[in-house]
């Protein structure tokens, strides 16, 4: 087709046609990133005199990675055809004019992720150019392939998201910024894989290996935290954060990976689950591996891996044992084929970032595929059991006197695997996907569950339950700086009168479940209650108290005790509360086009009692704020005075975007709320 004395004077890689025909256009324009097992075209401009000639055989080499090799799939070679296979390198070539060849190629769809050179395999060896290949959830072959465009749209286009924290009865919604396409960062994507340990030792095999999304995602899981490598994150729950970013301080995964890179690849201070998962989620997303955040609320840590959350506690309701219950718990799921298990367990697979326990010697997690979780295949890898525990671990637990007399605690509310959560396709909604990682009551896979149902089955006949009772109810009003009660309800189902204690208090809680200081507490209460009859008691809870001991969750713990005074039977009941934070007023002005400045005009009112210092408003958004937070100080802030600011930004693509806004203070962190936005040409 082309003789061997042809010279080129020009490549024209058409970026811009590519990239638009490849879903990489929002990376930009500049240079070529294609997606495996789809064609892409450039054209060969020729020197006068070079001709193009049927018949000439004329081949191609495609490499990645440091050691190139054809049996590692990282090199291949292949001559112009007829036609452009999808199962193969394969490439085709149309003369355009006298000296204007357009050269048709197509990766394999199982081809290594990376940055290649393409190489014209002549006695010269001519660089045609350099493109990046990423996987392809548009290409049926590849191990990605995902049908529906709304999920596509959702798990490898969007940038924006909203990650779900807090408890059950109160589930809060975190906008954050993915920032996949952003400058910059498909690059510091790539450079992560090019540092994770497995590479170093041996390149060739780590660079083989990228052809497969189930080894990627592993890598990922692995180098987001940087506890045995140089990876991004730096994990901490204790609370003290002054030589870094206190993780709630985080509204999205460009600033971190940026910090990361500029930084000579130092670990970042500091992230906790949901910062490490955002990350994983972006970093996925840049690569092509389809990908979401997953919350499970009531999260066990089975520490030794028996699948029974065994918990201990002594007289003030201090936790005594190793196993643990975080409040929720963050990680990300991956969609892709599984070749390496039996067919059926494809679809989407749970990895987890934050460092929690090692996994073959490394502090990674998964992929676990959701199915082998909920059909209980926990020889299936990677890490089935791990997170089977964390959604479905029998917990009992017990209370521990100081003469080691131990008792087994009635009418605990503690619950495994509650309201696992992720963001709906294509709208701003929780969907609840408990279903995938549990089966329904009555199955044979939840016979203990079924065998629980049928003790309480007098509680549903009744509508309660024999034997003394304990509940802890709130109001509804429990805004940050306010004073409010609680309350402890009593009630004694049985047909004598009893004689009980009641302690009710309340403490200081992490997220993750880690308790702080008292910050509401009172005294032993004896109370006798006659049979069928009710009490209460209740706990005043003060901002002069609880505000002192408060973390940046805004998270009390409740606990109240109550014992029979003849058997010495203990009942317990607990419960966290977040405390409401206040409303972040947003009226956006201005027409919301490209390039026209929008105005962010922002409002919020001080609910606490004391001044605010160092009041700041922060918007953030892709495609609005050129990739950066714009802030704005706004000082010293009275008790139930305004915090204002206008802070203007310019749009630079069309479509829907969302503008992340965050206030921050010496006093009150980590209120945000958001705004969609459609900006049209």
């Amino acid at each position: 087709m082309m003789d061997e004395a042809m010279e080129i004077e020009r490549i024209d890689l058409a970026c811009e046609v590519n990239n638009t025909d490849h879903h990489t256009k929002l990376n930009g324009m500049d240079r070529l990133m294609v997606r495996r097992g789809q064609p892409f075209t450039i054209t060969l401009h020729l020197r006068p005199g070079t001709h193009f000639q049927n018949g000439a055989n004329v081949s191609f080499i495609v490499k990645t990675g440091p050691i190139p090799s054809v049996d590692a799939q990282t090199k291949a070679k292949f001559s112009i055809s007829k036609f452009i296979s999808r199962s193969c390198w394969s490439a085709t070539a149309e003369l355009m004019s006298d000296n204007k060849v357009s050269l048709t190629v197509c990766s394999h769809p199982n081809a290594p992720i990376g940055v290649y050179k393409l190489i014209l395999d002549q006695e010269a060896g001519v660089v045609l150019g350099d493109f990046v290949l990423l996987f392809n959830p548009w290409c049926k072959r590849d191990s990605v392939y995902l049908m529906s465009e709304a999920e596509r749209e959702e798990y490898i286009l969007s940038q924006d998201g909203l990650i779900y924290r807090g408890i059950p009865k109160r589930i809060t919604a975190l906008p954050w910024t993915f920032g996949q396409f952003e400058p910059g960062i498909l690059d510091i994507c790539l450079q992560i894989l090019d540092e994770n340990p497995k590479y170093i030792s041996d390149a060739a095999l780590d660079c083989s290996e990228r052809r497969n999304p189930v080894y990627v995602t592993r890598v990922l899981s692995a180098m987001i935290n940087s506890d045995d490598d140089k990876g991004v994150l730096e994990g901490n729950w204790l609370g003290e954060y002054e030589d870094g970013v206190k993780p709630t301080a985080w509204k999205d995964s460009c600033t971190i990976l940026r910090q990361w890179s500029n930084g000579s690849c130092r670990r970042v201070r500091y992230g906790q689950c949901w910062v490490f998962a955002a990350v994983a989620c972006t970093v996925s997303r840049a690569l092509g591996i389809p990908c979401r955040l997953v919350t499970n609320f009531g999260s066990a840590h089975d520490s030794n891996g028996d699948l029974l959350m065994e918990r201990f506690y002594n007289e003030f309701d201090d936790n005594i044992s190793d196993d643990s219950i975080w409040n929720f718990h963050v990680w990300v799921e991956s969609w892709m084929t599984r070749s390496d298990l039996t067919l059926g367990y494809e679809g989407w697979q749970a990895s987890d970032p934050t460092p929690q326990q090692r996994s073959d010697g490394v502090y990674c997690c998964g992929p676990a595929p959701v199915r082998a979780i909920k059909e209980g295949e926990l020889t299936f890898q990677y890490d089935v059991p791990y997170v089977y525990a964390e959604v479905n671990a029998d917990v009992v637990e017990y209370i521990k006197l100081r003469d080691g007399r131990v008792f087994k605690m009635e009418g605990s509310a503690t619950t495994v695997g509650k309201f696992i959560s992720t963001k709906a396709v294509g709208r701003d909604e929780r969907e609840d996907i408990t279903h995938n990682y549990k089966y329904p009551e009555g199955s044979e896979e939840e016979r203990k569950v079924h065998e629980k149902a049928k003790h309480h089955n007098r509680l549903v006949q009744t509508g309660e339950e024999p034997g003394l009772q304990i509940k802890i109810r709130v109001t509804p009003d429990m805004q940050i700086g306010s004073d409010f009660d609680v309350y402890a309800q009593l009630k004694n189902n049985t047909m004598v009168t009893k004689t009980c204690r009641v302690m009710f208090y309340a403490q200081a809680v992490s997220y993750n479940g880690k308790l702080g200081e008292t910050c509401g507490l009172g005294e032993f209460t004896e109370i006798n209650l006659g049979s069928t009859e009710g009490g209460k008691v209740t706990l005043r809870l003060e901002y002069a108290e609880y505000g002192k001991a408060i973390t940046q969750d805004r998270m009390i713990k409740l606990v109240a005790l109550l014992i029979d005074a003849e058997t010495r039977e203990f009942f317990r009941a607990t419960k966290t509360i977040v405390l409401d934070s206040p409303e972040i007023i947003v009226n956006i002005l201005g027409v919301p086009k490209v390039g026209r400045n929008l105005v962010a005009d922002l409002a919020l009112q001080n609910p606490l009692p004391e001044p605010l210092e160092n009041c700041v408003f922060t918007i953030h958004g892709a495609n609005l704020t050129d990739g950066k937070p714009i802030t704005h100080e706004v000082g010293k802030v009275g008790p139930k005075e305004f915090a204002t600011a206008k802070l203007e930004f310019t749009p630079k693509q069309p479509g829907q975007r969302k503008i992340l806004i965050d206030f921050d203070s010496d006093k009150l962190h980590n209120i945000e709320t958001y705004e969609n936005l459609v900006i049209y040409e």
